[in-house]
């Protein structure tokens, strides 16, 4: 049975060379995106061909999450990546943080993962030993908090942490396993120019580490090099 790797978020960033990288290990790949006409994944199209499906989805959108999900056609996922991820709140502070900007952080941020996870579970359980890896951020770590702020960004990466240590309990079951992944402070329109990690470094290392996770790390935090993070 051929790699089959479903990701959320793949026209820019960590998204699309996660695409990038799964396709030239030989995976075939759903890329989803709000535009998936996107010239960046157009050209990986017309180097992969049929390997590489192109989706449109806004991860918000339940309608559109049943559209991408039934045109799998009750195809086994080996992986389900939950990429997709918003951080409008930058330069908002304790003052000027806005409700409507929380609201759709958390949604996009926490609440889309679960539902795509929920849509795509006959997916994953048709594959025996599938993976969902979501991709959260060491900001959602109430530990690692030493400098307040960013309220939204990271209450809204939190909730996924516990949303995954939810599904890794409930689909166990299923064969599947559930962990968070920190991808780095990476180089990418929300990462900014000063990252010291770029998305090639990032996209390489969160794929070794979800090809080798093991049911001892189910429900784990883990970020691109492997080592734990504490919630």
């Amino acid at each position: 049975m051929s790699h089959t790797v479903f990701i959320t978020g793949t026209t820019r960033g960590i998204g699309l060379e996660l695409v990038h990288q799964f396709l030239e290990a030989g995976s075939k790949v759903f890329a989803t995106a709000r535009h998936p006409e996107s010239d960046a994944l157009q050209s990986l199209k017309a180097v992969h061909g049929d390997e590489l499906q192109l989706l449109t989805l806004d991860v918000t959108n339940s309608s559109e999450i049943e559209t991408a999900v039934s045109s799998l056609a009750g195809q086994p996922v080996n992986l389900l990546i939950n990429n997709a991820g918003l951080y409008q709140s930058r330069s908002d502070d304790a003052e000027s943080l806005a409700t409507e900007t929380w609201l759709q952080e958390f949604h996009v941020n926490a609440i889309a993962p679960f539902m795509v996870t929920r849509a795509l579970r006959g997916n994953l359980a048709a594959a025996e030993d599938a993976l969902v890896a979501m991709i959260s951020s060491k900001m959602g770590s109430m530990s690692d908090n030493t400098s307040g702020g960013a309220y939204s960004y990271r209450s809204s990466k939190a909730a996924l942490n516990a949303v995954t240590v939810c599904l890794a309990q409930d689909l166990a079951s299923d064969g599947t396993r559930v962990v968070a992944l920190h991808p780095g402070w990476v180089r990418t329109d929300m990462g900014g120019a000063n990252a010291p990690v770029d998305a090639s470094q990032s996209a390489s290392g969160l794929r070794k580490v979800m090809i080798s996770i093991d049911e001892t790390q189910n429900g784990g935090f883990f970020d691109y090099t492997g080592a734990a993070i504490p919630w």
